[in-house]
């Protein structure tokens, strides 16, 4: 086996600890809002009647009762959120929103080819709407369509690209070694393929908390710290049930994201998988222009156990991914986001990429649980005699696809058949999980054998193709 870049060119252990040693704990791009923007909302207390009552307050939810009240202003729309709004994946991920409703092109190919070009349709569209929906809604969650570069780090994946620019796309770009180090000043790039519209950066957070405010003038009722603990069917619709009260309602909409579902038939249908991300204190204009990067791309690497990384609006870079770790009994659990050793390791990585950044630190490092199913993207449907409908399993790739679901799901709950709901994409269900302890030596075998490829010049495995096979593997 062989050895990757981040392998062969190591920073040296004082810088890596130097630019750790006062990092925060915690969520920047949370951190980062203003108290304005992040209201504390009452628990639920009491009985509360609604139209449309939505578990959970991350972009799923809060997409699917503005959508609600867009489309019928005088429906009664509440949410329930057992934390704050956005504290989870919603206020935790990279920010990165995307077109594509597959988790990239080659994974819906590989399950969906005949509805391949109707998705990639939709997926711009869904991306043009959350574009204009800043000015639609009076928001402001730092949008920037710069596009996402993808470059080679290995000799190996410089003709995957050639490839990729080949297939005529005007708005695929490819970049030769020179060029792809002139565009982002990295040692490490080899050449990079440049999609200039199907990725815009937002700020995480605000997205989230943009969503609720809005929701709230247009006269949403979000209840937060309501964990919610039964799903009840009533001879008028269904009832969410927390600890202090409850929501009887026409309709409902689980948007519970990686914690356990309310609906039995979907408990295997998800595991938790951790990610981790860093970021760095604002660079100073010369740091900024060792490393050019003026169009501002979102930036994500070809390798199984790949890197993403961005600037935000005031110049500092988020640098995550490589470790996606999964822990045995699919639980959420706040022991596991404490990896202090993952965090080494993805600074040591951010230097090999930016090596003229040494001396520049970290202020802070977090972690959050990634909802991740079988077929790598969201899956939908509908329960309780089509009174509840929801979506899950969008494998970190959720920021744009939330808003998509959103609408798909407020179309099932009124029985709409038009071309979103009649997708297969939408109608089937991808396989569910295996129990422990099967699911946890197959998650981490596949792990593995994820690294060795990323080691072999992208070779697969007999286990790699026999998922691949079985319509299991997974293809970023």
């Amino acid at each position: 086996m062989g050895t990757t870049v981040f392998e062969r060119r190591v920073p040296s252990a004082s810088v890596i600890s130097t630019s750790l040693e006062h990092t925060r704990t915690g969520v920047f791009w949370i951190d980062d809002l203003p108290a304005a923007l992040r209201p504390d909302r009452p628990p639920l207390r009491g009985g509360t009647p609604a139209d449309l009552v939505v578990v959970g307050a991350g972009y799923t939810g809060l997409w699917t009762a503005l959508l609600a009240k867009t489309r019928d202003p005088g429906r009664r729309v509440v949410v329930v959120e057992a934390n704050r709004v956005g504290w989870a994946a919603s206020g935790r991920n990279g920010g990165f929103c995307e077109s594509s409703l597959t988790h990239g092109h080659e994974n819906g190919l590989s399950r969906w080819p005949d509805e391949m070009p109707l998705i990639d349709e939709l997926g711009l569209a869904n991306l043009d709407a959350i574009e204009a929906a800043e000015a639609d809604y009076g928001m402001d969650f730092h949008f920037e369509r710069t596009g996402q570069l993808a470059p080679a780090t290995e000799p190996h994946q410089v003709p995957w690209l050639a490839e990729w620019a080949a297939e005529g796309d005007p708005d695929t770009v490819f970049l030769d070694e020179a060029q792809a180090q002139a565009s982002v000043a990295s040692p490490t790039y080899l050449a990079a393929v440049w999609e200039k519209r199907t990725c815009g950066l937002v700020h995480p957070a605000r997205l989230a908390a943009e969503l609720a405010r809005v929701c709230e003038e247009r006269g949403v009722e979000i209840f937060e710290r309501s964990h919610v603990k039964a799903l009840e069917n009533t001879a008028t619709g269904v009832a969410v049930v927390t600890e202090g009260g409850r929501v009887d309602a026409a309709q409902a909409v689980l948007a519970t994201n990686v914690f356990p579902s309310l609906i039995k038939r979907n408990r295997l249908m998800t595991v938790p998988v951790y990610d981790y991300a860093l970021m760095t204190e604002p660079l100073t204009d010369e740091q900024l222009a060792s490393i050019g990067w003026n169009d501002r791309q979102g930036i994500g690497d070809l390798a199984n156990q790949f890197h993403y990384y961005r600037l935000s609006k005031d110049n500092r870079i988020l640098f995550g991914g490589y470790d996606a770790l999964y822990h045995y009994g699919r639980k959420v659990d706040p022991r596991y986001e404490n990896r202090p050793d993952v965090w080494a390791r993805l600074a040591s990585h951010f230097f090999t990429t930016f090596p003229q950044l040494e001396g520049l630190r970290f202020s802070h490092q977090w972690s959050g649980a990634i909802d991740t199913c079988t077929q790598f993207t969201a899956f939908f449907g509908t329960a309780r005699k089509g009174r509840v409908a929801y979506a899950a399993g969008f494998t970190g790739l959720g920021v744009g696809s939330t808003r998509f679901a959103a609408d798909v799901m407020l179309d099932l709950l009124a029985g709409t058949k038009n071309e979103k709901t009649q997708l297969e994409m939408v109608r089937k269900r991808p396989l569910p999980f295996p129990p422990e302890p099967a699911a946890s030596i197959g998650i981490n075998a596949t792990r593995w054998s994820l690294d060795r490829a990323d080691h072999n010049e992208g070779r697969r495995n007999v286990l790699l193709k026999t998922l691949d096979a079985v319509g299991l593997g997974f293809d970023s």
